[in-house]
C-alpha cells in the first residue's frame, strides 16, 4: 500500500485543523465539566476516553464539512483563503472520504455507550453537520454552534448516569452562552469580509453594540456557572475557578476594546484558559474533599 506523501498528509491535517487544536479544546472543556459533575469527580475511564477521542473525531469531521460548505467563500476571506479545499490542494472527493472515515470512527465509539447516549448522539451529529450552513440563513450561527458544542454535555451525563438531570441542561445553556460569546469575538475578525460576501453572524447583528452584547452574554454565563456550583454542591475551590474565569472574561473585553482583528482573535483564543479554569476548579474541588 502506497504511503501518503508528507505534503498531502499536512494538507489533510490542515483540513481537519489538527494543527490548530483550539476548536478541539473549546469542545472538550464542557464535556469534561459534565463528566466530572455527573460522576462526582470520578468519571468512568472508558467513558472519558471515548469522549476525548469522540471530540477529536467529530471536531475534525465538522471542520471538513465547514470547509466543504464554504469552499467558494473562503477564497474571498483573508483568514481562510489558503485552506486546502478552497485552494484545490485537497479535492472534494478526498474531503468526503476523510469525513466518512472520521464519522465512522465516532460512530464506533458511541456504540460502546448506553442506548440513551447513542440516541442523543444522533442529534449531536445533525447539529455538527448542519452548523456550517447556518450563516447563510440566520444572524445567529454562533448560537447554533453553541448548541452543537454544548450537546456533548447531556451526552456526558447520559453516559455516566443513563439519564439527563436538570443540571445537565443548565450546563448546556452555559455552554451555548460561552460559545456565542467567544465565537462572536471570532466573527469580529472576519466581519468586513462577511459583510461584503453577504455572510451572517452575531458580530454583524450586534454591530456597534458587539462589546456590550458579549459582556452581557459573559455575565449570564458566569451566573449560570455559579448556579451549577450551587446545584452540584461544589465548594469554594470551584468558585475560585469561576472567579478566575471572570477575570479572563474581563481581559477578553480589554482585548476587543478597539475591535482590531488580531486582538479579537487573541480574545477568542484566550477562552481556552476560561474553560480550563472551570475544569480545574471542578477537578480540585472533588479531589480535595
Amino acid at each position: 500500500m502506497a504511503s501518503i506523501p508528507l505534503k498531502r498528509l499536512r494538507d489533510y491535517i490542515s483540513l481537519m485543523r489538527l494543527d490548530k487544536p483550539i476548536g478541539i479544546l473549546l469542545l472538550l472543556w464542557p464535556a469534561l465539566w459534565a463528566l466530572l459533575v455527573a460522576s462526582k469527580g470520578q468519571p468512568d475511564p472508558k467513558v472519558l476516553l471515548i469522549f476525548v477521542l469522540g471530540v477529536i473525531f467529530m471536531r475534525s469531521a465538522g471542520c471538513i464539512v465547514n470547509d466543504y460548505a464554504d469552499r467558494d467563500i473562503d477564497r474571498h476571506v483573508s483568514r481562510t483563503q489558503n485552506r486546502p479545499l478552497t485552494t484545490g490542494r485537497v479535492t472534494t472527493k478526498e474531503a468526503m472520504v476523510l469525513f466518512g472515515l472520521l464519522a465512522l470512527a465516532a460512530l464506533l465509539l458511541v456504540l460502546q455507550l448506553n442506548r440513551l447516549t447513542i440516541l442523543l448522539s444522533v442529534v449531536g451529529a445533525f447539529l455538527a453537520v448542519s452548523y456550517p450552513f447556518m450563516k447563510r440563513f440566520t444572524y445567529l450561527p454562533q448560537v447554533y454552534l453553541g448548541a452543537a458544542f454544548g450537546w456533548a454535555v447531556p451526552m456526558a451525563f447520559a453516559a455516566e448516569l443513563n439519564n439527563v438531570p436538570p443540571i445537565a441542561w443548565l450546563m448546556f445553556v452555559a455552554t451555548v452562552l460561552w460559545a456565542t460569546a467567544y465565537d462572536t469575538m471570532y466573527a469580529m475578525v472576519d466581519r468586513m469580509d462577511d459583510i461584503a460576501l453577504g455572510v451572517k453572524s452575531t458580530a454583524i447583528l450586534f454591530g456597534e453594540l458587539d462589546r456590550q452584547a458579549i459582556g452581557l452574554i459573559q455575565g449570564m454565563l458566569l451566573v449560570c456557572l455559579v448556579m451549577i456550583g450551587y446545584q452540584a454542591e461544589l465548594g469554594w475551590i470551584y468558585y475560585l475557578g469561576v472567579c478566575a474565569a471572570a477575570v479572563l472574561a474581563a481581559y477578553q473585553q480589554y482585548l476587543i476594546r478597539f475591535r482590531e482583528r488580531e486582538a479579537c482573535f487573541r480574545a477568542f483564543l484566550n477562552n481556552n484558559w476560561f474553560g480550563a479554569a472551570i475544569f480545574v476548579g471542578i477537578l480540585l474541588d472533588y479531589m480535595l474533599r
